[in-house]
């Protein structure tokens, strides 16, 4: 019997109802296939603000580098919404991706044929869309320094900078070509080369380390231009690979090919090993929720299929992680609805959501 370590941070709001889901089937998975999954529970976000007086604590970063991966539910909480507070929910994932060089977040955007009429795009417009959005993590407007507030004799004042240096968008370059070769070996390198100096010299990266990949096709398109086209025509992308903060943007936007934010889930990697395997941190993208938090409404499915990226890119296991895939489509095809993606009709609860996933893992 092969033993995983696995770190979970559940985190605020609808996470650790959904988290609740995603171990359940990693428990159908183990007994499927032989595998045990040892996993110890650890705070962060609001949840850790209020037991700990901070968004993380050291102890847990110990505990998540130790650890084979991390699986991490959401954080935010209204109550850490005013923009002058010191601490806040947010910076436990920061933190988490910095401590762990993490510099590639994977969101993969896929169209379930059964909930293609719950998109707000018209049905056609969404054939074929099969696309991963690659998102730089470790520098952009989010790191970049000096980053401050202050007042002066015109009035209030603030800065962001958006920093990027050659090596840290080169190996995310890496990353993202490398994921397209296992495609259909197209990558769309996105910037704002025509205003940004830092868009310039990620286009100019990108075009040398697009001739280490002469088998992938490279095309550069603006952010504003990739916006419209992820609407009009989604189905043209394969691989998109882009800044931090346009990726942040960017993948919210095409959340909504999907139909919901709940079926969205997302990976953070680092460097791999020549397996293929490495550390990465594994979370829906949907977010808190606080408005639906302890009400059972939330879909599971995204932090199930987070739970099926890292099988596959963290443990080396590809056969259980298409198992997991498998069963939240095969739960769709069924008609297995949670409220965000019923469109009107009868609803599943998050657990019984979670029970009919876990029951098709074979």
């Amino acid at each position: 019997m092969s033993r995983f370590e696995l770190l979970l941070a559940p985190g605020d709001g609808i996470g650790p109802e959904v988290m609740a889901e995603a171990v359940k089937v990693l428990e159908r998975v183990g007994a499927s296939f032989g595998h045990e999954f040892v996993h110890r529970s650890e705070a962060v976000g609001g949840a850790a603000i209020d037991a700990f007086g901070v968004a993380i604590r050291d102890e847990t970063l110990e505990l998540a580098r130790a650890s084979r991966a991390v699986l991490f539910g959401a954080v935010g909480d209204p109550r850490f919404d005013d923009p002058a507070a010191a601490v806040r929910p947010e910076q436990a994932i920061l933190r988490l991706r910095k401590e762990l060089q993490l510099f590639a977040n994977l969101r993969p955007v896929k169209v379930y044929a059964e909930l293609r009429d719950g998109s707000p795009i018209k049905p056609d417009r969404l054939d074929g869309t099969d696309l991963v959005v690659v998102r730089e993590l470790t520098g952009g407007l989010y790191f970049g320094e000096p980053k401050r507030r202050w007042r002066d004799a015109s009035g209030r004042q603030a800065v962001d900078t958006l920093s990027y240096s050659e090596g840290e968008i080169r190996r995310v370059l890496h990353a993202a070509f490398q994921l397209a070769r296992g495609r259909r070996r197209k990558l769309t390198s996105v910037d704002k080369a025509n205003v940004l100096e830092s868009g310039r010299l990620w286009r100019e990266v990108a075009t040398e380390v697009g001739s280490e990949y002469p088998d992938v096709t490279l095309e550069h398109v603006l952010v504003d231009a990739a916006a419209m086209y992820l609407i009009s025509r989604p189905s043209s992308f394969d691989v998109m690979v882009t800044e931090n903060t346009f990726g942040d943007i960017l993948t919210d936007e095409a959340s909504m090919l999907a139909g919901s934010m709940g079926m969205m889930p997302s990976a953070s990697l680092g460097e791999r090993a020549s397996d293929g395997t490495g550390m990465g941190l594994y979370e829906p993208i949907h977010g808190s929720a606080p408005d639906i938090a302890g009400q059972g409404k939330a879909n599971p499915s995204a932090m199930i299929l987070s739970a099926a990226m890292m099988l596959r890119l963290s443990l080396g296991l590809e056969e259980e992680a298409a198992a997991v895939e498998a069963a939240v489509a095969g739960a769709l095809r069924d008609g297995c609805r949670t409220a965000d993606i019923a469109s009107g009709g009868p609803a599943l609860s998050t657990s019984a959501m979670g029970d009919e996933i876990a029951s098709r893992v074979a």
